[in-house]
């Protein structure tokens, strides 16, 4: 076992803190979507030089840069809509700096690689643990110019971060650059157009506690009314009081609408969002709330009832479930997905694979579920892993982020917890220990049903290896059992293993040799040692 590195301890994750919901504008009047994108214009301008100022304070920002930003947007909207663009503006750029962090990792983890393999002869093998060096003088001199472009992006880089610069684009990079490939993207310019202006509107507020229907600046009525207050400038658009537009459409919330009918009720704070999408010409309404930190339960309640372990793959779950002791019961389950196509199809198959999974998981009665705490942010880059490009763009199409979030959420609303594993060796010591024994002619088992047990396993808190070493013959009694498949008190626990069944009587053993059937004695010598001989009066003689 000698170079197996430190596993770490399972544990169970946090549920969910928020939630979100979401329904369609329907039926709205060309005033109506006259209205919201006016208002949508409008505060995107202002959350854009929002934005820029933000960026030009980087880490000189305080308490009174806020305030003061905040005063200057509340003369062309209002208070409550300027809180609103502020908030966001933060969020948005602590998000920057965090990928501006992740960004730094990437590039010292390839630059780390580079010299390594650099610094070998050209043509020296490599091992499982570290590459070699590279296989010929032109690939060498390749990988130098490639080390120091990695060299220089990295000092820009890092010059950023100590000076608090960040590069955020409202709309998306992606979507910017699009604007310079319309033809493969299939979009004319005037398309393109409208989506980057949809992207940059701001039509949101944040909710507020106490206030009537939990949001003073978009109100929604239990009976489903949509209404919102205009800023200053656009005050001359409202149809209502106070400086209010009220929609003529109505929304219902189908999922969760109770819990958000409960909230408004009582006047708790409800956020919302309205956007457009521009692909099918439709108006959305978002709903999101916080909810209490539910605390988690110990890791033993979790253990109670058995685990279901759970092999994360590129097409598939592949799930075994595992009585509290470790053993496996009955087959292995597999719930497939595909992570083609667009975003909105993969993050649709997610959820039904997700849905599957955890509803197989309440049927058979377990508590938790345990999965393996995937990260590949160091292991998708070219200098980890060389020519293998259809291997990189595998790990890199695994939405390791959205799966666990999904997870976590969806897993809390049917009771059930989720226990995070080390996926180290999981598969290698699946396939090695368990996959060949549970074989048979009616089951297949492939190497990541085997990691699924393995997962399990651990999250169980027991060794992946199916049986411990037996102890000395002569010593069994102090040595201790030699299984770890059962707890102390259960019965029999000590005894021998029953014969194997799918061995016909008289046939060879598992070593090879061959055993003859046992057949029934006929001798005195089986008698019971209470039964006492008596002579048969007709045949003695004497």
């Amino acid at each position: 076992m000698g170079g197996v590195r430190k596993l770490a301890v399972p544990f169970v994750v946090p549920g969910p803190c928020g939630v979100a919901v979401r329904d369609r504008l329907k039926h709205l009047t060309s005033r109506d979507e006259e209205v919201l994108r006016a208002v949508g214009e409008h505060q995107g301008r202002l959350a854009s030089r929002d934005l820029k100022a933000r960026c030009a304070d980087g880490l000189e920002h305080s308490a009174q840069t806020w305030a003061s930003r905040k005063r200057d947007l509340t003369k062309e909207s209002s208070s409550r809509i300027a809180g609103a663009i502020t908030k966001a503006t933060h969020d948005q750029w602590a998000l920057a700096r965090r990928c501006q962090a992740a960004h730094i990792q990437t590039l010292e983890a390839g630059i780390r690689t580079l010299r390594h393999r650099l610094s070998l002869p050209v043509g020296e093998p490599g091992t499982k643990r570290a590459a070699g060096g590279y296989r010929s003088r032109s690939e060498w001199f390749h990988k130098s110019r490639r080390l120091a472009a990695l060299e220089a992006r990295h000092a820009a880089v890092v010059a950023d971060r100590q000076a608090g610069r960040v590069r955020v684009v409202r709309g998306g990079r992606r979507l910017l650059s699009t604007r310079h490939h319309l033809a493969e993207a299939g979009l004319t310019e005037e398309q393109w157009r409208e989506r980057w202006e949809a992207e940059r509107w701001f039509i949101a507020a944040d909710g507020e506690s106490g206030k009537r229907f939990g949001n003073e600046t978009i109100r929604v009525t239990p009976d489903g009314e949509v209404s919102i207050r205009l800023p200053a400038p656009l005050a001359h658009l409202a149809n209502a009081g106070h400086g209010r537009y009220v929609l003529t459409t109505r929304i219902a919330f189908a999922h969760r609408g109770a819990e958000w009918a409960d909230r408004i009720a009582a006047n708790r704070a409800v956020a919302y969002r309205i956007h457009l999408d521009t692909r099918r010409g439709r108006w959305y309404l978002t709903a999101s709330w916080q909810r209490p930190v539910v605390q988690t339960i110990p890791l033993e309640a979790a253990r109670a009832r058995g685990m279901i372990g759970v092999d994360t793959n590129a097409d598939h779950f592949a799930a075994y479930h595992l009585d509290r002791h470790g053993n496996p019961l009955g087959d292995p389950h597999r719930f497939g997905f595909d992570l083609s196509g667009t975003a909105g199809h993969r993050d649709a198959q997610i959820r039904h694979a997700l849905t599957r999974l955890i509803h197989w998981a309440v049927r058979v009665g377990v508590a938790a579920i345990g999965i393996e705490d995937l990260d590949f942010t160091t292991e998708k880059t070219r200098e980890k892993h060389g020519r293998r490009k259809r291997f990189r763009q595998l790990i890199s199409g695994i939405p390791t982020g959205k799966l666990k979030a999904r997870l976590v959420s969806m897993a809390a609303e049917q009771g059930l917890s989720i226990v995070a594993v080390d996926p180290a060796y999981t598969s290698r010591w699946g396939g090695q220990h368990w996959q060949k024994p549970l074989v048979t002619p009616h089951r297949t088992m492939s190497r990541h049903d085997a990691a699924g047990i393995a997962i399990g396993r651990r999250a169980l808190g027991h060794p992946v290896r199916r049986r411990t070493a037996p102890p000395p013959h002569d010593r069994s009694d102090r040595a201790g059992h030699r299984t770890a498949q059962a707890g102390p008190g259960t019965r029999g626990r000590e005894g021998t293993r029953p014969p194997a069944t799918d061995r016909p009587p008289g046939g060879p053993s598992p070593n090879g040799t061959r055993t003859r059937e046992p057949s029934a004695s006929h001798t005195v010598r089986d008698a019971p040692s209470t039964q006492q001989w008596v002579p048969d009066s007709l045949t003695h003689t004497g």
